[in-house]
């Protein structure tokens, strides 16, 4: 199939607002038979600039149209040889198996009050209490194909390529937690993890992930009341028909993002 670029003007769009469209598109284009490739942002001219495999422009529109709304200003058919001496070679990983997908989805936990369980245990026993926090986390990754990306200190950010993944594995955290309190209620330590997830693709630099998608994450975490687990709405979005429960949708104005951002808690209790 060729390739086509598109151009959309999209004045007061945020990077964040581009991520999410682009993974509408992502959720529909398969009934379409086109493959969305790529996408850039232009945060200075608010422009958006998609990359698309399809058999005719018509269908990549219809994607756009059925899955956001907002159609380009322009499409023009490009050369893939031009596009890969650009912008570097592209390449389909679900065909080549040589490079995995862009998008993930992003977790990020937190230890309620690591500092003052610090103070109050010693050294040693925070510690001890970090390894059994730390125990349960990786635990529900194995279960639920989560990569740990890194340790935060009182807390790990953890990365998954499918939004049910990161869910199940959101709600396997806060389970293994309550299993921990209820027995730590005669002799032990009991403690609480607040988590937040956003969506997209994040910058892969050194092991590590960089970009909005994460930036969002770490916010929602911190918006998160200990026990709760806070998401995106495109986070939602992205699982409906699959069985989760969630709360209402609300707007959170999340430190270094413009404008507010729509977000929605997990209810891991009513979870299958």
């Amino acid at each position: 199939m060729p390739y086509y670029m598109d151009r959309h003007d999209l004045p007061g769009a945020t990077a964040e607002d581009v991520a999410a469209a682009h993974l509408q598109d992502l959720a529909i284009q398969d009934e379409y038979g086109v493959k969305y490739l790529s996408y850039w942002f232009d945060y200075d001219q608010h422009s958006a600039f998609c990359l698309v495999d399809a058999p005719d422009p018509e269908r990549a529109l219809a994607v756009h149209k059925a899955s956001h709304g907002m159609l380009p200003s322009d499409i023009i058919p490009v050369d893939r040889g031009m596009v890969e001496t650009f912008l570097g070679r592209i390449v389909d990983p679900t065909v080549s198996g040589e490079a995995r997908p862009a998008f993930r989805a992003i977790m990020f936990t937190d230890m309620e009050g690591s500092t003052s369980l610090t103070q109050r245990l010693g050294d040693d026993g925070a510690m001890k209490l970090l390894r059994q926090h730390d125990s349960i986390i990786r635990g529900a990754l194995d279960q639920h194909r989560g990569v740990e990306v890194k340790h935060t200190g009182d807390g790990i950010m953890a990365s998954f390529e499918s939004v049910t993944d990161s869910l199940s594995g959101a709600i396997a955290v806060q389970r293994g937690v309550q299993v921990h309190n209820e027995s730590a209620a005669a002799d032990g330590e009991p403690f609480r993890v607040r988590i937040g997830i956003g969506a997209g693709e994040p910058v892969t630099e050194a092991g590590d992930l960089f970009g909005a998608a994460v930036q969002l994450a770490a916010r929602l975490c911190d918006s998160a009341t200990a026990g709760h687990i806070c998401v995106s709405d495109a986070v939602r979005e992205l699982a409906i028909g699959k069985r989760f429960a969630f709360g209402e949708v609300e707007e959170l104005q999340l430190k270094g993002f413009d404008r507010p951002t729509r977000v929605v808690s997990l209810n891991w209790e009513a979870a299958d």
